[in-house]
């Protein structure tokens, strides 16, 4: 943990330092990356234990903060009960007519109220009469550009081509005037991006959130996975690099982001520089499809299981209501204190590097008390990150209940003695249903455009993959509301099996 904790020194203070970072040169940024990096190592002492939080260590520490966060029941209220405080009376006022042919972008600007919106979009200081758009205005771009155009850039989005005159489509879905040529410019929206705060992005993912759980999508996700996906930017030599131990520090120009390892792919390399992006989704036990509710944004050198408490944390506060989540074997809760803390049970596929206790068979798992004994024995339940046991034998049917314990204590591993016991039924289905919570990666990659990140910084990232994440729960919505679900590119889990 010491070359994270130096890491995040040598971060902490070029932040500090260098508020212009991202005007200067990239000589600049070498020069002073490698002064600060060897200042820290030369006053860092080793010999301390590391009093950072895991959370600062790995780079959430502002993702982790609810404080501000509006919980679904909390949006329900809200929505329910805005206009009734406001000179418009119990009734909502009516939206103005727009002329949209496309039917998706029909039912979108049919759902967003920007009234709403524009009360989670606010903040101190904001005055729309010194503005040339609304933030809601720049929240719309957005969408629109993860829904049509997603490929291309926000320099050549924000053009003519496609907020033109002649786009009146677009136009009136931006709510821009069809009498001028008054376009909204890359720059802004870079600035809006970055101008949200955490709470801000989360409470616009809450507000569409209450909108799929009132269309009824979410009835069957009684499982929720956990995976990750890499999200490489185009950071590919760092500013300055140093070995301390077995480990290495890097400096790159984008300050958050760093080297990790990916699935090997045939066309990529193992190593990429960027980021991960570690999502809940809910996946439906029926059709086998899943949704993306949440994610975490973190840099790419981090191990998976770093991430779990906190992003089942963030989901809580945002008032989503887990069971049972299922996962790969990278996000392992080790001590038990995933379900102690949450009150949510884990099940991963066992680890085939845990040791098998003595006396439990491999084939069945059937637990016997000792050598000596071949009586099964019954799971009673889980206690102090402990399996118990308790003797399955019948009165008369054993002649050393004198002798014996008839009771034994299992720890819990991340092998076949998890929270939950994976050779049960339910655990092996949910297990089977695992790989369905890859399934939206392939979406928000290739289809919202998060596959090449075309944003400058971290903070500009988590907007941008929460976007994303709206944009692919409002496609469904409509999907499922126009009746085009054989349109659907998520594949059914239970025909591909049968």
């Amino acid at each position: 943990m010491h070359h994270k904790d130096i890491q995040r020194i040598v971060k902490k203070q070029l932040k500090k330092k260098c508020p212009n970072w991202k005007r200067m040169s990239r000589k600049e940024k070498k020069k002073l990356a490698k002064e600060v990096t060897m200042a820290a190592l030369e006053e860092y002492d080793f010999s301390d234990e590391v009093e950072a939080p895991i959370e600062e260590l790995v780079g959430v520490e502002d993702q982790v903060d609810t404080d501000g966060i509006i919980s679904l029941k909390e949006m329900a209220k809200l929505i329910d009960n805005f206009y009734l405080n406001t000179f418009f009376g119990a009734e909502k006022p009516k939206k103005l007519v727009v002329n949209l042919t496309d039917p998706l972008l029909k039912y979108i600007d049919d759902i967003l109220d920007d009234s709403i919106l524009g009360e989670l979009l606010w903040y101190e200081g904001f005055t729309p009469g010194k503005r040339d758009f609304l933030p809601t205005q720049f929240f719309r771009a957005e969408l629109l550009k993860a829904i049509k155009y997603s490929e291309i850039s926000y320099r050549k989005f924000c053009a003519k081509e496609y907020m033109g005159m002649e786009r009146k489509e677009n136009r009136e879905f931006l709510g821009l005037p069809l009498h001028n040529k008054q376009m909204i410019d890359h720059t802004q929206l870079s600035q809006f991006r970055s101008s949200l705060s955490f709470a801000q992005v989360s409470n616009l993912l809450v507000y569409i959130l209450h909108h799929v759980s009132r269309s009824g999508i979410l009835d069957n996700c009684l499982i929720h996975g956990v995976d990750s996906t890499e999200l490489a930017n185009d950071n590919y030599h760092p500013l300055f690099s140093i070995t301390v131990g077995e480990k290495k520090i890097r400096v790159y120009t984008d300050l958050d982001c760093d080297c990790g390892t990916r699935r090997n792919k045939r066309d990529k390399s193992i190593f990429f520089v960027g980021y991960r992006m570690h999502t809940l989704t809910a996946i439906d036990v029926k059709t086998g499809h899943s949704f993306p509710l949440a994610s975490l944004i973190a840099s790419g050198n981090h191990h998976d299981s770093l991430f779990l408490k906190p992003l089942i944390q963030l989901a809580q506060a945002m008032g989503i209501e887990m069971k049972l989540v299922t996962a790969d074997e990278a996000y392992y809760d080790n001590d038990g204190s995933l379900f102690e803390e949450s009150k949510v049970n884990l099940i991963t596929p066992p680890s085939t590097n845990v040791k098998l206790p003595e006396n439990v068979d491999l084939e069945t798992l059937t637990v016997t008390c000792n050598d000596e004994c071949e009586i099964p024995m019954r799971h009673l339940g889980c206690f102090d990150n402990h399996h118990e046991f308790k003797c399955g034998a019948s009165i008369g049917e054993c002649d050393r209940v004198e002798s014996c314990p008839q009771y034994r204590l299992i720890p819990m591993d991340n092998g076949y003695f998890q929270g939950v016991l994976p050779k049960s039924e339910l655990a092996e289905k949910a297990i089977d249903m695992r790989k369905n919570a890859e399934r939206p990666f392939n979406l928000l990659k290739h289809r919202e455009g998060l596959e090449k990140v075309r944003v400058r910084s971290k903070k500009a990232l988590i907007a941008k993959c929460a976007f994303a994440t709206i944009v692919n729960l409002l496609i469904e919505m409509e999907r499922r509301c126009n009746n085009r679900d054989s349109d659907n590119p998520q594949l059914n889990f239970f025909e591909l099996a049968s």
